[in-house]
């Protein structure tokens, strides 16, 4: 992370990148996505709440299903479900430059 952020703090300019957040995380196009931005954001998350914030890295770094984050968790797969859900939009509105700050 401190590589990529060392590297975003050299560049000048730039467009936002598109994030997508789906079960395979596919990232397409011709640059990577802002992973530093990414990272802030998850941070954020994690402030505001931290169970939203660990079920993105269960699910979509980790790999995890939704069963497994539920036992990881001690929730219910349902529970799983709606912070993934929740956890995903507001990820997108704060990458997107919109206020996120209402998990």
């Amino acid at each position: 992370m401190d590589s990529a952020r060392a590297r975003r703090n050299r560049k000048r300019g730039g467009g936002d990148v598109k994030i997508t957040f789906d079960e395979g995380l596919l990232v397409t196009g011709d640059r990577p996505p802002d992973l530093v931005a990414l990272d802030d954001a998850l941070h954020a998350l994690e402030k505001i709440d931290a169970r939203r914030s660990q079920v993105i890295e269960l699910r979509f770094f980790g790999g995890l299903t939704v069963d497994e984050t539920a036992i990881v968790l001690k929730v219910a797969p349902d529970t799983v479900m709606r912070d993934s859900r929740l956890a995903k939009a507001w990820l997108a509105r704060e990458l997107s430059g919109g206020n996120g700050h209402d998990a």
